[in-house]
C-alpha cells in the first residue's frame, strides 16, 4: 500500500481520460469545480461542462431532462448537497424515471475533517439505499473508482458514486474488474470477517495484520457496492468465519453495519459489531483525531473483533 491519492484528485483525472475516449457525456457542477476535481475535466473541455452556482436542487432537475437529450449528465457536488439538499429531485427527477443520469458526491464522513458536522455527510448511504432504482457505488482505491466509472456510463439508469477527500492507497492491482453486487477479499481469515468500505478499509487491513500477530486469523472484505448487494455472495465470503465486524465512515444506522445484519439475519444469524458513528455528529478535526475520538481507528477494530470472537465462542455448541 504504497501509492497515495484522494479519490477526489484521482476522478478528475480519469474523467479527463475518459473525455478522451467518448464524447457522450458532460458534466455539471454547483460552484464545487474545485473541490470535487471536476474542474480538471471543465479546463479540458469546457464545451462539455455546465455551471449552476449555488443551485443544487436545479442541477439535479436539469440533469434529468439533459439525459433525454442523449448526453449522461453527471452531477457533481459533496455528497451533504447531492443526499440532502437536493434529495426530493434526486428522487423525484431522476430516480423514478429511471434517467441515466449519475451523480458523484465527495467528502463523506469525518474523513472532511476540518470542514466540520456541516459538511461532514454521516447519512448518505442510509439516505440513497432507501430510494428505488437507484445504484450506489463506494470504491476503495483509484484502480476500482477507474473500473466503476467506466461501467456507470456503459450502464443505463442512474448511479450514485462517493468519492473521497483524503489520500488513500491502491489495495487492487490491474487488470482489475468486478461483478456487480459481490464485495471482494482483500485479506484471507477464517476467525473473523472485517467488512469495511471507503477509508476505512485501510484501517481494516492494518488491524488484520496486527491481530495475525496475535494469533487472531481476520478476513478483509471489501464493500465497495452499497446497492445492489449480492446475499448469496456476502454469505459464501463470511459465513466460514462465525462472526462479523463491520467498519464505516459513516453512521452506524443505515450503512454498511445495517446491510450486513439485515442479510445475516435472513440467511445465517452471526454475532455482528459495527464500528461507525453512534447516532452522533461530528466536530471539527483532523481526519485522524476524529477517527480516534469517536472510536473508528485501527485499535478500535481490534478490539471489536475480539469482543464479536468472544460472543462467537460464548455461542458455541459444548
Amino acid at each position: 500500500m504504497t501509492h497515495r491519492i484522494s479519490l477526489r484528485e484521482a476522478y478528475g483525472n480519469i474523467l479527463v481520460e475518459l473525455g478522451r475516449e467518448r464524447d457522450d457525456f458532460i458534466t455539471l457542477d454547483a460552484d464545487m469545480c474545485g473541490a470535487t476535481f471536476v474542474d480538471i475535466f471543465r479546463k479540458t473541455f469546457p464545451q462539455r461542462h455546465l455551471r449552476f452556482g449555488i443551485a443544487e436542487q436545479a442541477m439535479m432537475c436539469a440533469a434529468g431532462g439533459l439525459s433525454t437529450t442523449g448526453y449522461i449528465p453527471i452531477v457533481n457536488t459533496m455528497a451533504v448537497f447531492a443526499t440532502m439538499r437536493a434529495i426530493e429531485q434526486l428522487r423525484t427527477s431522476i430516480a423514478m424515471p429511471k434517467f441515466n443520469v449519475k451523480i458523484v458526491g465527495s467528502h463523506q464522513g469525518l474523513d472532511v475533517g476540518e470542514d466540520g458536522p456541516t459538511h461532514q455527510c454521516i447519512e448518505d448511504v442510509a439516505i440513497t439505499r432507501a430510494i428505488p432504482n437507484l445504484i450506489i457505488l463506494s470504491p476503495v482505491d483509484r484502480i476500482e473508482l477507474e473500473a466503476m466509472m467506466r461501467f456507470m456510463l456503459d450502464f443505463h439508469g442512474p448511479v450514485y458514486l462517493r468519492t473521497g477527500r483524503s489520500p488513500v492507497p491502491d489495495v487492487n492491482k490491474r487488470p482489475y474488474d468486478f461483478n456487480l453486487g459481490c464485495w471482494s477479499v482483500l485479506e484471507h481469515g477464517k476467525d473473523v470477517s472485517i467488512i469495511a468500505c471507503g477509508v476505512m478499509v485501510e484501517k481494516a487491513i492494518l488491524s488484520s495484520r496486527r491481530l495475525k500477530e496475535e494469533g487472531i486469523s481476520a478476513q478483509v472484505v471489501n464493500a465497495s457496492f452499497l446497492k445492489p448487494v449480492d446475499e448469496r455472495d456476502l454469505m459464501e465470503k463470511v459465513g466460514h468465519t462465525g462472526c462479523v465486524v463491520t467498519a464505516e465512515d459513516h453512521t452506524i444506522l443505515g450503512g454498511i453495519g445495517s446491510i450486513v445484519s439485515d442479510i445475516l439475519c435472513k440467511n445465517q444469524p452471526l454475532p455482528v459489531e459495527k464500528i461507525g458513528l453512534r447516532d452522533c455528529f461530528g466536530e471539527s478535526g483532523t481526519p485522524e483525531q476524529l477517527f480516534a475520538k469517536y472510536s473508528m481507528d485501527v485499535e478500535d477494530i481490534c478490539q471489536a473483533v475480539k469482543k464479536v470472537m468472544g460472543r462467537k465462542n460464548a455461542s458455541a455448541p459444548g
